[in-house]
C-alpha cells in the first residue's frame, strides 16, 4: 500500500511539474538552479514543520527526512540559503545565454573604457562574439545561441554587422515582475489547499478544492467559455469580497484583532484532447 501511494505521488509531482518546468524555462531558470531552490526549501520545511514535541529539528533528522546528507543541511543552514525569498543564484548555475551576458558585462576584454560592453564582431581572434561563446558558453553552437539572444531581444545585429548587448541577464519571454510575483502566490495558494487536504487529521474540515470540466468541448466554443468566465467568475469573486469585507475583525480598545487570511481562487481550464486515449 506504501509503495503504492509512493507512486501515486511520483506521478502526481510529474504532473505538476511539466507547466513549472514550462513556466521555469520561460523565465531562463535551469534545472540546476531549481534543484538548488528545491533543496534549500526541504531543508527549511524539515527545519521549521517536522520537529518531534515541539523542538526543532535537529541535523540527523533533516538529512533523514530529505535525503540529503548531514554536511549538505549544515552547508544550508549555515548559509542562511533556506528560504524562497532568498537568491540562491550561482555563477556555475546559471545557463549558457545567462553567462555568455554576464561576461559580457564584466570580462575587461569585452567591456569598453566605461565598463559597458563593447559592440562585437561575429567572428575572429581576440574580442569577438565567437570568442566570448567559447570562453563562457563552452562547446554550445555559436549560431545557436545568437539566434536565441536575438530572438528573445538580448542582443541586436548592427547595421555593419557587428553584435550589441541589450540585456544583462537571458530571460526567453519578457514577463512582469509583479505580475511573476503574483504567480507564485497563486501557486503557492492552490498548493497549500490540496497539501492540506491531503494530509488533514480526520477531525480536521477539507478546504474548498473543486472542478468542473469536460473532455468532449467543441473547440469552436473556446471564446464563449472565456466570455461565460469573465462573466461569472468575476461576479463570484466580487460576492466573495463583499463577503470578506462584511466579516472584517474589529479592533478592541485599539489593540489589534487576530485575524485569518481567507478568500477563494477562480481559474479556467484548457487543454487540447486529441482521441479518447489522451
Amino acid at each position: 500500500m506504501e509503495i503504492q501511494l509512493q507512486r501515486s505521488v511520483v506521478t502526481a509531482s510529474l504532473r505538476w511539474l511539466r507547466p513549472i518546468a514550462r513556466w521555469l524555462l520561460k523565465s531562463g531558470v535551469t534545472w540546476k538552479e531549481f534543484a538548488e531552490l528545491s533543496r534549500g526549501v526541504f531543508v527549511s520545511v524539515a527545519a521549521e514543520e517536522f520537529g518531534l514535541r515541539g523542538r526543532p529539528t535537529n541535523v540527523s533528522r533533516i538529512a533523514l527526512l530529505t535525503g540529503m546528507t548531514r554536511r549538505e543541511v549544515r552547508r544550508y543552514r549555515e548559509s542562511g540559503v533556506v528560504t524562497p525569498s532568498e537568491d540562491v543564484r550561482a555563477e556555475d548555475d546559471l545557463n549558457h545565454a545567462s553567462r555568455v551576458l554576464a561576461g559580457w558585462h564584466l570580462d575587461a576584454e569585452f567591456i569598453d573604457e566605461i565598463g559597458k560592453p563593447r559592440p562585437l564582431d561575429a567572428k575572429g581572434e581576440g574580442a569577438t562574439f565567437e570568442q566570448l561563446v567559447r570562453r563562457y558558453a563552452g562547446d554550445i553552437p555559436v549560431t545557436a545561441l545568437i539566434k536565441e539572444l536575438v530572438r528573445s531581444s538580448s542582443i541586436e545585429r548592427t547595421n555593419d554587422g557587428r553584435y550589441r548587448a541589450l540585456r544583462r541577464f537571458y530571460m526567453p519571454r519578457a514577463m512582469d515582475g509583479q505580475a511573476v510575483e503574483r504567480a507564485g502566490a497563486v501557486i503557492a495558494d492552490l498548493a497549500t489547499t490540496v497539501e492540506h487536504n491531503l494530509t488533514r487529521d480526520a477531525a480536521e474540515p477539507p478546504r474548498f478544492e473543486g472542478r468542473a470540466q469536460n473532455r468532449h468541448v467543441d473547440p469552436r466554443q473556446l471564446p464563449a467559455f472565456r466570455a461565460f468566465m469573465e462573466r461569472e467568475g468575476q461576479a463570484f469573486l466580487e460576492r466573495c469580497d463583499e463577503w470578506l469585507s462584511a466579516h472584517e475583525a474589529q479592533q478592541v480598545d485599539g489593540a489589534p484583532a487576530t485575524t485569518l487570511r481567507l478568500g477563494v481562487g477562480v481559474f479556467a481550464i484548457q487543454e487540447r484532447m486529441v482521441g479518447e486515449e489522451s
